[in-house]
């Protein structure tokens, strides 16, 4: 099968289309033959092996995971022993691995579920890692709280607008001037466009902040939270913490901090998970959730794909289809 492959660390030069064994599922697994899959900013961070520090659990050298790819839509092609009635050969599946720039990947069935009947593959590949990082930061929130998003117009962002929206809340949405208008769209309350207005200075305080760039500084974020609101980091693609820890340093700050703040610091480890796989299938197919494709590229252009998403000049979700 043909995937895309990297063995050293570096720009998307590194990325190879190659022919490799195809998968054999093993116990518990199945077969996907990927129909799309979504560019993440974790692609091109093990790509580069950004930050150092990361490097410690990628590999020292180059990647121990050499096939870039993170989430998928596709079809089952082959279900392993042990696998249960509810998958079967033909169904139309989407989930998060490693490795999905490729035409084929093995999953764990019990990472897997059934697509949203109403969304497309490319659509449906947007969801799985960038969708479950937005409902895991955001599935607690209630009725009428006021939630900042910090990164909104990104994979990740445009989904926490509108999960935040079908939580009921009220969403204030920070991003650039040229995406003012697709965030509001998205469902935005209130849309701060950071080139002209500092939402830090704005004398507003949220329920939760949701910061997705890693970009501002620990109390600066926790400022525009009332007293025992919550602030939930998740990493970002900005290198203020410099070429070695990156934006880990927000993250050991909000771990070292978390024991002794009154406001609540949640670093976010958003696992694979089939629960919120449903949770994102039932918001899509009842409207609520509709991803947003900005461009969609074949497999062979993936290193592209990812170079678009790296420059800052994607809008919404980049998607690879094989």
């Amino acid at each position: 099968m043909k995937a895309i492959v990297q063995d050293r660390y570096g720009s998307a030069d590194v990325l190879e289309l190659r022919e490799v064994d195809r998968p054999v599922p093993a116990q518990g697994e199945v077969l996907v033959r990927v129909r799309a899959s979504s560019v993440n900013a974790a692609d091109w961070h093990i790509m580069r092996g950004d930050p150092y520090f990361a490097r410690l659990f990628l590999g020292l050298k180059g990647p121990r995971s050499r096939i870039r790819g993170m989430d998928f839509a596709g079809v089952i092609e082959a279900v392993g022993p042990g696998v249960g009635g509810l998958l079967q050969v033909g169904d139309e599946v989407f989930g998060e691995v490693e490795g999905s720039f490729a035409e084929y990947v093995c999953v764990p069935a019990d990472l897997v579920l059934h697509k949203p009947a109403n969304l497309t593959f490319e659509q449906t590949a947007t969801l799985p890692l960038a969708g479950n990082t937005a409902w895991s930061g955001l599935r607690d929130l209630r009725a009428g709280q006021k939630v900042l998003i910090n990164g909104a117009s990104g994979g990740v962002g445009l989904l926490a607008v509108q999960i935040a929206k079908a939580r009921k809340a009220f969403v204030t949405a920070v991003c650039s001037t040229r995406n003012v208008e697709q965030v509001r769209s998205a469902g935005a309350d209130v849309v701060v466009d950071y080139r002209t207005d500092d939402f830090v200075r704005g004398g507003e305080r949220h329920d939760v902040v949701f910061d997705l760039v890693g970009n501002r500084r620990m109390g600066e974020l926790r400022s525009v939270l009332t007293p025992d609101g919550v602030l939930v980091l998740s990493g970002g693609g900005s290198f203020t913490g410099g070429v070695l820890l990156g934006p880990y340093r927000l993250i050991i700050q909000g771990r070292l901090l978390g024991s002794f703040a009154r406001q609540r610091l949640v670093v976010l480890e958003a696992k694979p998970s089939r629960e919120n796989l449903a949770a994102l299938r039932d918001l899509a197919e009842s409207g609520q959730l509709v991803p947003v494709v900005e461009r969609v590229y074949p497999l062979a252009e993936a290193p592209d794909a990812i170079r678009h998403v790296e420059s800052e000049h994607a809008r919404a979700k980049v998607v690879v289809t094989a």
